[in-house]
């Protein structure tokens, strides 16, 4: 795993359904946090006002629940990049146990018409 990204969280009782664990929409919610952080540590204000990503597909696999008060260490990186796609991999984990796991396609668009375009080299290389 090259470049990876990490933030770290704890779990809130808003977090938690009635099974007394995380609620499968959080962990979606902290795969677009990780984004959406290491997006805006990796891109500048110029790149920002051209250029939007959006979610094309996610796929999670859930292994363990997470519950009340849980330290949680979110970790993520960028895979594959080409065309107007890039896939972005994330691990949510407490301690050494892997609680869930996410691989999101992410589509570029550029801002002035919301339509897909080719991701430029001045992207690509922030990507790798």
């Amino acid at each position: 795993m090259n470049n990876v990204f990490t933030f770290k969280l704890s779990v809130s009782k808003n977090e938690i359904d009635y099974l007394n664990h995380v609620n499968n929409v959080i962990y979606i919610q902290w795969v677009l946090k990780a984004a959406e952080l290491h997006w805006a540590k990796l891109s500048t204000e110029a790149i920002n006002e051209k250029f939007v990503w959006v979610v094309f597909r996610h796929e999670i696999d859930y292994f363990l629940p997470g519950v009340l008060g849980d330290e949680i260490t979110v970790n993520t990186w960028i895979g594959a990049s080409s065309g107007a796609k890039s896939e972005r991999f994330v691990e949510i984990k407490k301690g050494n146990k892997l609680l869930a796991k996410a691989k999101t396609t992410w589509c570029l668009l550029a801002v002035e018409s919301m339509k897909a375009v080719r991701i430029p080299s001045e992207i690509l290389i922030l990507l790798k």
